[in-house]
């Protein structure tokens, strides 16, 4: 029987392996962003009542490249969100972009995820316990510049005034979808914003009614009625008053129950210093 001598293999090398994202380009365009995206990744985020909660994150990260380099080193875009062990936060993200400029020898540095954010919502009259789901997300950047945006999509009841008012009875309702960006500089809970745009329909969803809860339900939004119009003013007028909030964007879409569209509004401002 032949032996093969792996110190002999054609394969094996001691010579050193070319780094060609390291190598000079001649094109002399530097490039905004380069990264990696749609990395799924287990994360905790923290609540704002009840400690870390496990989920899973969809990432983007990404840093500026010079227009000297070819290319950036995509592996340690893993390395260093595996060095955070799993926490995820306003309060941690700032480390994680400085280690991907240092890293990457980048000026500056962005991440943005999204997850789902799970609450226990009791039922508004039996107190029946669900677990309700919302879409939510983190977009910042370190370096030249420095922001920190919060995303969130929150589901409401929205009752049409139109409607009520000249139905001799009932009214149409539907669920709407708001959907903001939210620019903040110290920290703000999320759990903090869906309240606010809670607050702010004809009435809430709950993941679990009973009939005296679809009673209560079905009243309030009849006292309540909104507009899409209404609802993206009730939410922005929330987030003025809210000091830790320097900017926002607000998109509510209503999933109209008689119509075959939906109705649509949008709101952006920034705030005066």
């Amino acid at each position: 029987m032949t032996s093969i001598d792996p110190s002999n293999s054609s394969t094996t090398s001691t010579a050193p392996m070319v780094d060609i994202q390291s190598s000079v380009d001649q094109r002399n365009i530097a490039i905004d962003k380069v990264g990696v995206k749609k990395v799924k990744y287990p994360m905790h985020v923290r609540e704002r009542d009840n400690g870390p909660q496990h989920t899973v994150g969809m990432f983007t990260l990404t840093v500026d490249l010079p227009k000297e380099f070819k290319g950036t080193h995509m592996s340690r875009f893993l390395e260093v969100l595996g060095e955070h062990n799993h926490d995820i936060s306003p309060s941690t993200i700032p480390d994680i972009l400085a280690k991907l400029r240092e890293k990457l020898n980048a000026e500056t540095a962005h991440l943005e995820v999204t997850f789902n954010l799970f609450r226990a919502k009791p039922a508004p009259v039996t107190g029946k316990v669900g677990m309700m789901g919302y879409d939510c997300g983190f977009i910042a950047s370190g370096g030249k510049t420095n922001d920190f945006w919060l995303n969130l999509t929150v589901p409401v009841t929205t009752l049409c005034p139109c409607s009520k008012e000249i139905s001799d009875f009932g009214a149409h309702n539907q669920r709407g979808y708001v959907s903001v960006k939210v620019k903040i500089e110290e920290t703000l809970w999320l759990e903090d914003v869906i309240d606010m745009i809670e607050a702010a329909g004809s009435a809430q969803l709950y993941p679990v009614l009973k009939r005296p809860d679809e009673k209560f339900v079905t009243e309030q939004a009849y006292k309540n009625p909104r507009f899409v119009e209404d609802m993206v003013r009730e939410v922005a007028l929330a987030f003025d008053k809210e000091s830790k909030i320097l900017a926002y964007e607000i998109e509510v879409e209503n999933h109209e129950s008689i119509h075959d569209h939906n109705a649509y509004a949008y709101i952006q401002r920034t705030k005066q210093a």
